[in-house]
């Protein structure tokens, strides 16, 4: 019977199906960091329960984490608290902690797959609602919640109800300044924040075949913000290559016996899917959002939509415009940017630093603009200063961070002042999400490159040469 790539992956980790129930499904990785794993940790020394396979499991902190300094005491003592709990809890339990200051330190979603921990066909999961990353490499990967979390840990398994299946297509090819970024905000805003529940997405033709792992990576990370339970790429050569050699990796015949599996994990002829979109990749231009969820999301060029065009009702809407200081029928370009945040999960690669330094290049940044530029590692922090990124950066006036969530949401000093407008390159801009008050216009590391030199928000292909 054909199988699409989804139920290959899915019911290979099946241990038990429980009738009219969830399926209990086996968990090959887990990932954890300092916010979601503390009460866990709880739960499992109030019942007196080990944690079953303890390699399994990688720690590291990022949420909580400052990006400047770091090597100074954490000042905020919920912070502080925090990062002490996970070292003191993976030490307890034999788990690999990368702690701030340790050489393999970054944002979860970002050292996972730079680690080789992140592999196709495999089953992984963390507290954090954008595991979906992971998928990228034909992996299911999904968040969950704190109870989750120790359940995990106790057992190396989870109860699921396994989702309904979608495939996304996208054909043709993107045009200049168009960057994975926009395909993933392009989608979101045709199928809304909601267009995806229950759902596990494949995406599948031309222009996902043509990315690089870290451009799938950000489509997949943002999947969870159309509602998907997770999205998914099939691995090809070009996960292959990247894969191979990293420390986590197989080895020798190991790798043999892996790419021998890996290699059957596509969808077959004639797999049926409960939902097929289909959209022209020749149709996306740079985006940008100009609401409070991320699929108000539009072409740069365009104008702000009237009411009767966007989900959710024209209360809403207004409370939304209104939120943000914008209007019906305005244009996006020329709109004037406090802040410029090049960073998170979703644009904190290596990719993402030279998409930006090759628009900043030989320009200046705006005097009257605040940029963080925040890497997802270390390895992408030294990535920057080897490749010469860090050379282009300085001489245009930028200043690079030191790695962790930063601005994303807010849960540590990186946070936008009330009222003030941000180009952000993360995954979220609900109200008050990179701080009370704050105004986040989600866009692409180029995007965000543009307004760092203008001061406002600007069309990139304008000042790319």
């Amino acid at each position: 019977m054909s199988k699409t790539l989804f139920d290959k992956v899915w019911d290979a980790h099946v241990v038990r199906k429980i009738e009219g129930g969830p399926d209990v499904l086996f968990i090959d990785r887990h990932l954890i960091h300092e916010v979601t794993s503390p009460v866990a940790f709880l739960g499992l020394k109030s019942r007196d329960i080990k944690v079953l396979y303890p390699e399994r499991t990688f720690a590291t902190a990022d949420h909580n984490t400052p990006t400047i300094n770091q090597h100074l005491p954490v000042e905020d003592p919920l912070s502080a608290n925090q990062l002490r709990a996970l070292e003191q809890n993976t030490a307890e339990y034999g788990i690999r902690h990368w702690g701030l200051g340790h050489y393999k330190n970054g944002i979860v979603h970002v050292i996972g797959p730079e680690n080789g921990i992140t592999q196709p066909g495999t089953t992984i999961v963390c507290g954090d609602s954008h595991t979906s990353t992971h998928g990228a490499f034909g992996a299911i990967a999904f968040g969950i919640g704190t109870s989750e979390v120790e359940m995990v840990l106790s057992t190396q398994c989870i109860m699921q109800p396994k989702p309904k299946k979608m495939r996304i297509t996208i054909n043709g090819k993107l045009g200049t300044g168009v960057l994975p970024k926009d395909v993933a905000l392009f989608i979101i805003s045709k199928l809304t924040t909601s267009g995806a529940t229950g759902y596990f997405v494949e995406y599948a033709g031309t222009i996902f075949e043509q990315m690089s792992m870290e451009g799938r990576m950000t489509v997949c990370n943002l999947s969870i913000e159309m509602g998907a339970r997770g999205g998914m790429i099939a691995p090809d050569q070009t996960t292959f290559d990247y894969i191979q050699g990293r420390e986590y990796s197989p080895k020798g015949a190991d790798w043999d016996k892996a790419m021998a599996y890996w290699k059957t994990l596509k969808t077959d002829a004639g797999a049926t899917f409960d939902k097929e979109l289909t959209f022209d990749g020749s149709e996306i231009e740079p985006m940008i959002t100009y609401g409070t969820n991320p699929g108000m999301g539009i072409g740069i060029t365009k104008d702000i939509p009237d009411a009767d065009a966007v989900e959710g009702g024209k209360t809403t809407y207004e409370k939304s415009l209104g939120y943000m200081g914008f209007h019906e029928g305005e244009a996006m370009v020329g709109k004037k940017i406090d802040y410029v945040f090049l960073g998170s999960c979703t644009n904190g690669r290596i990719e993402d630093f030279r998409a930006f330094a090759s628009l900043v290049k030989g320009k200046h940044k705006a005097d009257d603009v605040t940029v963080w530029l925040v890497p997802g590692s270390h390895v992408v922090e030294q990535q920057i200063k080897e490749e010469g990124i860090l050379d282009i950066l300085t001489e245009a006036g930028f200043t690079l961070r030191q790695p962790g969530c930063s601005a994303c949401l807010a849960m540590n000093d990186d946070k936008i002042p009330a009222g003030k407008y941000a180009v952000s390159t993360s995954n979220r801009n609900f109200e008050g999400r990179q701080g009370p008050g704050a105004r986040t216009l989600l866009a692409s590391p180029l995007v965000a490159a543009a307004a760092a030199v203008t001061g406002k928000v600007t069309d990139p292909r304008t000042l790319l040469q």
